[in-house]
C-alpha cells in the first residue's frame, strides 16, 4: 500500500505522541466493544502493534480517533470471534476504572455551567468583571485592581456586591427550575 504524501514527508503525531495521547481512548473503546477486563492489556497492546505497523498509511488531514478506532473494532471483532472458545480465569486483577466521570456527573456539569452562566449574565458588567477574576480564575484583589486599573477598594465593593446579586441570581433561577419540574 502507499503510503500518504503527507506521511511520506514526516508530517504527521509520532507513533509515542499517538500512544501517549491515545491510550485511554482505545482502552475505552475497546471495553465499549466487549472485550473482556482480563484480556484489555493484551488486546490494546495488538491495536497499537498495528498503529505502528500501519502509520505511514495513515493521512494526518484526516481526524485520528476514527482511524484508531476502525483498527480497534477489527481487532476486537477479531478478539470476540475466537474469545467464545476460551474459558476465562481469574487472574486476581482489579479492573481498571475509567477514569471519565460518569454521563449523569457530566450533566450536572454542564448543568451547573449553565446556571453559572445565567448568573454571571445578570451581573453589572464592571462587578463581573472582578467576580470572573477574583472567584473563578483565582486571582487576589490587588492583582484584580492591577488589572483592571481601579483602586484596591473599588475592588472589594465590586466583589461584595458582585457575590451578593451572584447568589441572587442562582437562589432566582434554581427556585424557576425547581417550579418548572414541578409543573
Amino acid at each position: 500500500m502507499q503510503a500518504s504524501p503527507a506521511s511520506a514527508m514526516g508530517w504527521g503525531p509520532s507513533f509515542r505522541s499517538i500512544y501517549d495521547a491515545e491510550l485511554n481512548y482505545v482502552w475505552q473503546s475497546l471495553r465499549r466493544l466487549g472485550v473482556r477486563p482480563s484480556d484489555l492489556e493484551d488486546v490494546a497492546h495488538d491495536v497499537f502493534v498495528t498503529v505502528h505497523r500501519k502509520l505511514s498509511d495513515y493521512d494526518p488531514f484526516r481526524p485520528l480517533r476514527p482511524w484508531l478506532f476502525g483498527i480497534a473494532f477489527r481487532i476486537a471483532s477479531d478478539y470476540r470471534r475466537t474469545s467464545r472458545f476460551q474459558r476465562e480465569v481469574f487472574d486476581g486483577e482489579p479492573e481498571r476504572e475509567d477514569p471519565s466521570p460518569s454521563v449523569d456527573a457530566q450533566l450536572e456539569t454542564m448543568e451547573a455551567h449553565r446556571l453559572v452562566m445565567a448568573a454571571l449574565d445578570t451581573i453589572n458588567l464592571d462587578q463581573r468583571a472582578v467576580f470572573i477574576l477574583h472567584e473563578l480564575d483565582g486571582q487576589t484583589a490587588p492583582e484584580v485592581a492591577t488589572a483592571l486599573g481601579v483602586p484596591l477598594n473599588t475592588v472589594y465593593s465590586r466583589l461584595r456586591l458582585a457575590r451578593k446579586a451572584f447568589a441572587s441570581a442562582v437562589a432566582h433561577l434554581q427556585g424557576a427550575q425547581g417550579a418548572q419540574a414541578r409543573s
